[in-house]
């Protein structure tokens, strides 16, 4: 298993597949780089070196209950890149990955990163602010903290059973591997880290991150997305990127890398060719 260790001493986990142009893919909360088998398989066949790491509190890394902010989290990705000396990469992120891909990008990228890719990312912002009349209420992040905090373990079967990937509407073919994986995934991290990060993917602004972003990005989302809404995401991200190209998918869900990984995968497939 490989690790790097950050400046104030936390172990990152992380994979590294295969040759070619470097893919490195950011995982959403509270999960894992297992979120991204379905990517990862498929593009090192098509001759890509691919990177995932654990983000710290998450999966394998290190639990130290600190750092939980996304100045940090970029600057952990820094770090790896450095590590692997990562040159012309593709950073794809989802969900808080894809607000991790934009302040690393923005911040960080310069000299390193080809093109980006944001799959149902929280950017520019998803709470609910004055500058921000549309966002979501305080409420129901306040709900997430409650649920965790009360019962994770149930926390985080409801969450994949239910609106992660669609489960709960009409007609949807349930999977219950895939929930069981979410749920290994997410009690493999800390409940301390997990219960930090979601004031960091709700409160955090990237409107100044998406504005810096000069390389080529794709932003995909669903439209049936019941965890970060469109309207409040990609629709506003989009025209704050200078070379954004926005892809919706009608009836896809949060979790459409896994439920739709055919489709998901060809699409990134062409952008990163392109």
């Amino acid at each position: 298993m490989a690790f790097i260790k950050t400046p104030d001493g936390v172990d990152i986990f992380y994979k590294d597949w295969g040759q070619g142009q470097p893919i490195v893919f950011h995982h959403g909360w509270p999960l894992s780089a297992d979120d991204w088998d379905a990517q990862m398989v498929f593009f090192a066949l098509q001759g890509f070196r691919v990177i995932a790491h654990d983000r710290r509190g998450h999966g394998r890394s290190s639990q130290p209950g600190k750092g939980n902010d996304m100045d940090t989290y970029a600057a952990d990705v820094a770090a790896l890149a450095a590590h692997l000396d990562l040159r012309d990469a593709v950073h794809v992120g989802h969900s808080t990955g894809g607000g991790e891909v934009a302040r690393y990008v923005a911040k960080h990228g310069k000299g390193r990163v080809a093109k980006a890719a944001l799959l149902g990312a929280v950017p520019p912002i998803m709470l609910k602010t004055e500058n921000n009349p549309g966002g979501l209420p305080r409420e129901v992040f306040d709900g997430f903290r409650q649920a965790l905090a009360a019962n994770r373990a149930q926390f985080y079967v409801d969450v994949p059973t239910g609106p992660f990937f669609g489960f709960n509407r009409p007609g949807a073919k349930v999977s219950q591997g895939v929930i069981d994986n979410w749920w290994r995934q997410g009690m493999m991290g800390s409940a301390l880290d997990h219960h930090e990060c979601i004031k960091v993917f709700s409160e955090t602004d990237f409107t100044e991150d998406l504005k810096a972003i000069e390389v080529p990005t794709l932003v995909m989302h669903g439209e049936d997305d019941q965890i970060v809404p469109i309207d409040v995401s990609a629709r506003l991200a989009i025209k704050l990127l200078r070379n954004g190209t926005l892809k919706t998918y009608p009836g896809f869900p949060h979790g459409m890398a896994t439920t739709n990984a055919d489709v998901i995968n060809a699409d990134l497939l062409a952008f990163i060719k392109g």
